[in-house]
């Protein structure tokens, strides 16, 4: 067919409204991958994405975030690439925040610069946020940068105090029934610990964030308790663990709470189903707090007790339930032998599910004042501590009690590494090559 001028013409304007729609496809198709980023991760650990602790961070940190990283240049020809490996590690974070600038300097080109802000490593990082600084050093995983933005967050910095001095759980502390390394995480939030002698200050001092009172195993001395009881009047926060229903001296104080303990134990008959005997529990069900919602981690407790507070209006305490264990158990009831105890008496038990921990508030003087019990103190031990959720909760609960509500979420974990060792014998070596180049 003869194609005539106009044809031709026609044919042309065609083509060439088909390459400039073409063109701006393509121009609108690298704008909106520019500004959306979906990201798949199949990996075992999800090392391409955030856990969702760092995500809840991010999303609370209310304005720019500026890394500046002081670290040579990259050479290709030698394999270093720590600049290009930082900058994808740090573009996790880049896609859930947005405003996170990073800015690299070359330490041999700014040596005044670097004494200034002493800077010791090549690779080091500043992490500037609402004008407070911190450093980190390279390698560091998720947890460790996520910490560190804890840490700038945070807006209470004064610090944790805990009783001592008979034979309480230590925050320091190392055996298997210590919080130490409970503590080792509280300190890398940013917390710092005290610890008071009542016997001889004249008060609990009150530049103290709150109290620890981790289950005591003597008495604690008049003195020491009227002094407890008096920062309890006066607005103090208290975090009070109890592994019995001995309150070891300190019935002034729970009767200030109007709080009560139980004698017996809870038991849990399921738990054998996990590898552990009755006297371990599991939480079924957590309180509507800002504590627990939306905390769906699973936690367990050895021999805990139920725990109740009554708020009055001459104390003005507001109560709220916080743990739920043994769904399926009961609370064994007083008088019973070790026997007797894995059988349910509708008698003398109390059938489950049981509450173990309160947690109190009122407002004191234009102030808000908390208090937490938990009827066991073992669940923060050294020996739980890494079970289910049980970190988790134990930070839930100070962050709250030291007024980091925004803070309350779940932990970023470490990530778990997976080796795959191939067997030296000339066929599996071939078969894995085959396999890792295909």
């Amino acid at each position: 067919m003869k194609i005539n001028r106009k044809q031709r013409i026609q044919y042309l304007f065609q083509n060439s409204f088909f390459i400039l729609l073409f063109i701006a496809l393509i121009f609108l198709l690298g704008v909106v991958a520019n500004q959306y980023v979906f990201v798949k991760d199949m990996t075992q650990a999800s090392r391409s994405v955030l856990t969702k602790g760092s995500i809840e961070i991010l999303k609370k940190m209310d304005g720019p975030v500026n890394f500046t990283v002081f670290a040579t240049n990259d050479d290709a020809n030698k394999g270093d690439n720590f600049r290009k490996g930082l900058l994808d590690f740090i573009s996790k974070y880049q896609r859930e925040k947005k405003d996170i600038q990073v800015e690299f300097i070359n330490p041999t080109l700014e040596p005044k610069l670097v004494e200034d802000l002493g800077i010791r490593t090549d690779g080091e990082v500043i992490v500037e946020y609402n004008k407070r600084t911190e450093h980190i050093t390279p390698p560091f995983a998720e947890q460790d940068l996520t910490n560190l933005l804890v840490r700038l967050t945070r807006t209470n910095q004064q610090p944790i105090m805990y009783l001592d001095g008979h034979g309480e759980k230590n925050l320091l502390g190392k055996k298997n029934n210590d919080l130490g390394e409970f503590g080792k995480q509280l300190e890398k939030k940013g917390f710092k610990f005290s610890n008071p002698d009542l016997t001889v200050l004249k008060e609990v001092p009150k530049e103290g964030g709150l109290l620890v009172i981790a289950s005591p195993q003597v008495n604690v001395s008049k003195v020491e308790v009227n002094k407890i009881l008096k920062y309890l009047q006066n607005g103090g926060n208290i975090f009070w663990l109890l592994d019995d229903n001995n309150l070891m001296g300190l019935d002034d104080i729970a009767k200030y709470l109007g709080l009560k303990v139980s004698k017996g134990k809870v038991i849990d008959p399921s738990s054998t189903q996990f590898g552990a005997n009755e006297n371990v529990s599991f939480a079924t069900f957590y309180g509507s707090h800002p504590i627990t919602d939306n905390f769906m981690l699973r936690t367990l407790f050895s021999g805990a007790h139920e725990v109740t507070a009554k708020g009055t209006y001459e104390n003005g305490w507001e109560v709220s339930k916080l743990i739920e264990v043994a769904a399926s158990g009961w609370l064994a009831g007083e008088g019973k032998t070790a026997e007797q105890k894995l059988v349910f008496d509708e008698s003398k038990d109390k059938l489950g599910p049981i509450n173990i921990g309160v947690a109190l508030n009122r407002t004191f003087e234009e102030k808000g004042q908390r208090v937490i019990v938990v009827g066991n103190a073992g669940f923060l031990s050294n020996n739980f501590i890494t079970s289910g959720g049980n970190l988790d909760l134990g930070i839930n609960m100070i962050n709250w009690l030291a007024g980091d509500d925004q803070l309350i979420t779940i932990q970023p974990m470490p990530l778990k590494d997976v080796n795959v060792t191939i067997p030296s014998d000339s066929k599996s070596v071939f078969l894995a090559w085959f396999i890792f180049h295909s």
